[in-house]
């Protein structure tokens, strides 16, 4: 049997990279799955491929009445919801002095104002499900500091403190609440990053879409004693004193 069949997952940022690749694996595992996204045509392609297990929906993380409108439409379809991925994220690089206050809002506003908003709307509709896993993509740069990408760096140590003071509150309903923290992964906000950066690590190679899917899906059908918890996908490379400089 499958894992997670006739489940009813939400996955943010599910057009392409990560998030598509995680909406592909929880649908072959038996979930029906809103794939939801701001890139419409990226977004419904994903779901197209899928097949009638997933449907597209235009989702905008910051928005209140967004996610109102993608909850209503979630379980209308495919029932309460028992697993929410919060993947939607973006970076914008820049020193603290150069990046513009208007810069620094966007990426916390996608990257953490998202994931708690996710969260708030949510939560009462896994309460109906009778329980539920919210599993939030963060970073390495959750776990440690890198120059040139402040505000995302604050985003994913944000959503890290986030995620363990929802597995508090939420435990009492069977809600479930883990960070997932991977390194440099094959998805369009990489490409121009160079895989040699890679060499000092103990596996010196950038990560697969499809690795951290995996991830995803062991948090929210195997590891069932776990909530508040950081999982890392990085080859090893915060085991290093200093890590590797995360830049283009």
């Amino acid at each position: 049997m499958r894992k997670l069949e006739n489940k009813a997952a939400l996955v943010t940022g599910a057009a392409r990279g990560i998030g598509a690749a995680i909406a592909q694996l929880l649908a072959a595992e038996g979930a029906r799955v809103i794939v939801a996204d701001v890139l419409d045509a990226d977004g419904a392609a994903v779901a197209t491929r899928i097949g009638d297990r997933a449907r597209y929906l235009h989702l905008d993380v910051t928005s209140q009445d967004g996610w109102n409108t993608a909850l209503k439409a979630t379980e209308s379809t495919c029932g309460p919801v028992s697993i929410l991925v919060n993947n939607a994220g973006i970076v914008e690089w820049g020193c603290i002095e150069e990046q513009s206050l208007a810069s620094f809002r966007r990426v916390i506003d996608v990257n953490l104002q998202g994931a708690w908003l996710g969260i708030h709307t949510v939560a009462p509709s896994m309460r109906r499900a009778g329980g539920g896993v919210v599993v939030n993509i963060s970073s390495t740069a959750g776990l440690a500091g890198y120059a040139g990408i402040g505000a995302y760096v604050a985003s994913k140590w944000g959503l890290r403190g986030l995620t363990k003071t929802a597995a508090l509150e939420l435990a009492v309903d069977r809600i479930r609440v883990c960070s997932v923290h991977p390194w440099t992964i094959h998805t369009p906000m990489t490409a121009d990053m160079d895989e040699s950066s890679t060499a000092g690590q103990p596996i010196p190679r950038f990560g697969e879409p499809e690795e951290v899917a995996r991830m995803v899906l062991f948090v929210a059908a195997e590891a069932t004693y776990s909530t508040g918890t950081e999982f890392v996908l990085d080859g090893g490379a915060t085991l290093a004193a200093a890590p590797v400089p995360y830049r283009p």
